[in-house]
């Protein structure tokens, strides 16, 4: 089983320290969001991340089509390929923080397909047309892997037909990961493709600390702030949601903020929903927790791990414990 993990970069020595023990303890990708309001600079911060880092893939994990022209994004990722000597991976997304926190819309699952698919042209030396517009970057050596986050099924169908690779938010329970999988699945055939061409990455919350209660109780933000997009707003019963949960979810959904804190965690715990939500979009707890729940996630089907630890007790005491008592048994 493959793990790494991303983080909100707020400091240069966070994004020191975490680039340095991604490393140290063998995570395979160390990825950067794209989170303004929230954090610096992703392409900044995923620079200083390669020139500290030797081994991990940097990602970009993820940034979106409409705060940045697309070819800018693709010359973004081509450069930071050379500055990380070949490690670089692009993570596209319709936009959560990223576009809500400047007041943007969301991309539609036609547009992020029609997005990947002019990247990946102008990754490949080759000029390209988006919306009537022309980019041609022949400079570039080596086309990074573009993937797709998605955490809906037209989305995730779309990674399918077109990504090289997925960040699938869509939950850790056996069912959970059956259900993305096969949308992936079918998005993949409709374009003649094979399921062993799309790389998986199933994400979720990390909070890994020696204090169980500690770890439990902080990790309801990022809960919050990931049920906002996994879960969604409509259909909820086509997304594995227990009937009785729905109208709650449906609050946190109304209530919740992209610029998450602790009204974030008592609104979790206030409707009753911290069981259910930690269970399918978090590992968290102590290092025995961790192991046994990333152990539960590989029984069910995953493969590769991609682990927020944004708003962990101290993300990189997290990174430490999970790499010397998880990452090893795995």
């Amino acid at each position: 089983m493959q793990v790494g993990f991303f983080f909100w970069p707020y400091t240069l020595d966070l994004c020191e320290q975490l680039a340095e023990r991604a490393d140290r303890y063998g995570y395979a990708m160390i990825g950067i969001a794209d989170t303004p309001g929230n954090a610096m600079d992703p392409w900044v911060s995923a620079a200083m991340v390669a020139r500290v880092s030797r081994r991990a893939r940097v990602a970009v994990c993820v940034t979106n089509l409409i705060t940045r022209h697309p070819a800018i994004t693709a010359a973004a990722v081509a450069s930071l390929d050379h500055v990380s000597n070949g490690r670089a991976v692009l993570g596209i997304g319709a936009g959560h923080s990223g576009t809500k926190n400047v007041g943007l819309p969301k991309s539609r699952a036609s547009e992020l397909a029609e997005g990947v698919t002019f990247i990946k042209t102008l990754l490949r030396g080759a000029p390209a047309t988006l919306g009537g517009a022309s980019a041609h970057l022949p400079w570039i050596e080596r086309a990074p892997p573009v993937f797709l986050a998605a955490s809906h099924p037209q989305p995730l169908q779309a990674a399918g037909r077109t990504a090289d690779g997925v960040f699938a938010n869509y939950g850790l329970a056996a069912d959970n990961i059956r259900d993305s999988q096969a949308h992936i699945a079918a998005g993949a055939r409709a374009a003649g493709r094979a399921d062993d061409d799309i790389e998986i990455w199933q994400v979720a919350a990390l909070d890994c600390d020696e204090d169980r209660d500690a770890a439990r109780n902080k990790v309801g933000a990022m809960l919050a702030f990931l049920a906002g997009y996994v879960i969604g707003d409509k259909h909820l019963e086509t997304r594995g949601v227990p009937e009785p949960l729905r109208a709650p979810l449906l609050e946190l959904r109304r209530r919740y903020s992209t610029r998450p804190g602790e009204a974030d965690i008592r609104l979790v715990q206030e409707l009753g929903l911290f069981d259910y939500l930690s269970r399918r979009l978090s590992i968290c707890g102590n290092p025995q927790d961790c192991l046994a729940q990333a152990l539960a996630a590989k029984a069910a089907g995953a493969e590769r791990l991609m682990l927020t630890v944004s708003l962990a007790c101290d993300p990189v005491r997290t990174v430490e414990l999970f790499g010397e008592h998880v990452l090893a048994k795995l």
